[in-house]
């Protein structure tokens, strides 16, 4: 006898609040960085400084990451239909994919500009670029402060955060820069600056997209060792076996668990459900659980009392 039950610790409706949660830090991160991002645009300029330009340019990408994220955060809200039955909560994961590819993006660009820096040295106001690199830097740490206790709850929001961290990076390389111009007239600081950002980036970006793509691919999350849990199930009382073990993630902080686990004792099912539950709950914080229980080989083994 097989029987089919999903018994759900906590409901992906109740997932759903969690967007709510983030919505505020990256609406005020939004505000911060773009407001921001004209005064350096117009800074670079006036500084002829490409750092500070390559600065403006990913908080340009800043930008288009908060932006994104709220998109995604406002969409995955919408409710599971018949056609997307898990609703739209891998709206976040696609947003981070998005993030991490404009990062490449933008890193591959700085380095070219970059590149006919060093072939043609510019002038670069110094003191100006040292004074706009500062102020770019209080606002990429304020930004960071405003999404630190959200970044780790969401791959979405992570996205985002990782944006401003680069991008802080990024306004301590222009801010060395200006301060060896400043001292010394090493024109050739300016782009090495701009290219140290870049690899900043790409490094961030690679690891964005890695995680982005391992949600994608339903790899078994990187906190979850698969072959731990099919133990731990093995030790529950009354389960003789287990197969078609799947555990994959729908988006960030919804883990989801499906197997056929083999009942060898007289307990209900819906008993032997509710301890594997329980257990995966607390033990790996799995809390979408399908399970089917199977009986019948049991009967014909002569395991079943």
């Amino acid at each position: 006898m097989a029987h089919a039950v999903r018994p759900h610790a906590a409901h992906p409706e109740e997932r759903a609040t969690a967007p709510a949660r983030h919505t505020t830090a990256l609406t005020a991160t939004l505000v911060l960085v773009t407001s921001y991002m004209v005064a350096e645009v117009v800074g670079g300029l006036m500084a002829n400084s490409l750092a500070l330009l390559a600065d403006a340019g990913h908080m340009l990408g800043d930008a288009a990451a908060l932006g994104l994220a709220l998109f995604a955060l406002w969409f995955a809200r919408r409710p599971a239909t018949a056609k997307h039955t898990y609703g739209f909560y891998r709206t976040e994961i696609l947003a981070a994919l998005v993030n991490g590819a404009t990062l490449v993006g933008i890193a591959i660009s700085i380095i070219v500009e970059a590149w006919g820096r060093f072939q043609e040295p510019s002038a670069v106001k110094a003191g100006l670029m040292l004074v706009v690199a500062t102020g770019g830097l209080v606002v990429n740490v304020l930004s960071l402060w405003l999404l630190h206790d959200h970044d780790e709850r969401s791959l979405n929001v992570h996205g985002a955060w990782v944006h401003v961290m680069t991008d802080t990076l990024g306004s301590v390389q222009a801010i060395l820069a200006g301060a060896l111009l400043w001292m010394f007239g090493w024109r050739w600081v300016d782009p090495l600056a701009s290219i140290l950002i870049a690899l900043l980036i790409v490094f961030s970006a690679w690891q964005l997209l890695r995680a982005s793509t391992a949600v994608l691919m339903e790899s078994a999350p990187g906190h979850i060792d698969v072959d731990e849990v099919r133990t731990a199930l093995l030790a529950t009382a009354g389960v003789g076996a287990v197969d078609d073990l799947h555990v994959w993630t729908i988006t960030s902080g919804l883990e989801a668990l499906s197997a056929h686990v083999l009942l060898c004792d007289d307990r209900s099912p819906r008993a032997l459900l509710a301890d594997i539950r329980a257990m995966l709950r607390t033990r790996f914080r799995i809390n979408h659980v399908t399970i089917q229980v199977e009986t019948e080989a049991c009967d014909e083994a002569g395991l079943h009392p």
